[in-house]
């Protein structure tokens, strides 16, 4: 007969499961958390971090605007020039004819040759930002309009002598017309100067007071770059 086993006369111990269940938990947890910690630090690296296309962007910027400044620098050099040339005709186009006669047809030919060099700089234009493409299409508009002047000049001093007096008088309108397109330019061209580190670039005509013109505003040259 085999033996029968009865119950021990002695308590057994409980195995201690509670405890090794919050043992995983804190395990766990901290797992989770050391993981968050990495997952956040990476999330914050990455977004602080320029990606490639803010890269790109940046030095797209950054060549533009090195591009501008070298373009303002040369419309600047090349309207010191043109001022040059046809300040002087637009003068003796807009004063009255003086007491020894008007500038004959010689003259006329003379000045019209020298707008046409003039707008030789504006027949293909570089491509700038909208500030400098403003500055360089007033000059041109203003280098036109005085174009225009100098042809009805010529035709009044080579037409029929009872057309001068009427076609000189159209000539001096679009010589003043001419003078305040260049001080609107100018102005445009004072500021994109400015904007561009360079300071103040006076590129205006010399002009009667009365005529519609702007002047310049009288500060330092080069000043407030």
């Amino acid at each position: 007969m085999s033996r029968r086993t009865g119950k021990p006369s002695y308590p057994l111990a409980a195995p201690d499961t509670s405890r090794r269940r919050m043992a995983r938990v804190a395990v766990v947890v901290a797992t989770v958390g050391l993981a968050a910690v990495l997952v956040g630090g990476a999330a914050g690296y990455t977004a602080n971090r320029p990606d490639g296309v803010e890269s790109a962007v940046a030095d797209i910027r950054e060549a533009d605007a090195k591009r501008d400044s070298q373009q303002i620098v040369e419309l600047t050099a090349t309207a010191r020039r043109l001022r040059e040339e046809i300040s002087p005709i637009l003068t003796v186009l807009r004063a009255d004819p003086p007491t020894g006669g008007q500038p004959g047809p010689e003259q006329a030919r003379q000045w019209r040759q020298t707008m046409l060099r003039a707008a030789e700089p504006f027949a293909n234009p570089p491509s700038g930002t909208t500030a400098t493409n403003v500055a360089r299409g007033g000059l041109r508009s203003a280098v036109e309009q005085a174009s225009l002047a100098v042809e009805s000049y010529l035709l009044a001093v080579t037409g029929p002598p009872t057309q001068r007096a009427a076609l000189t008088e159209l000539a001096k309108r679009q010589a003043v017309q001419a003078a305040a397109a260049w001080s609107v330019a100018a102005t445009q061209l004072d500021q994109v100067n400015i904007d561009a580190g360079q300071g103040h670039q006076h590129v205006y005509l010399d002009t009667s007071p009365g005529g519609g013109a702007f002047t310049p505003d009288g500060v330092a040259e080069g000043s407030g770059g």
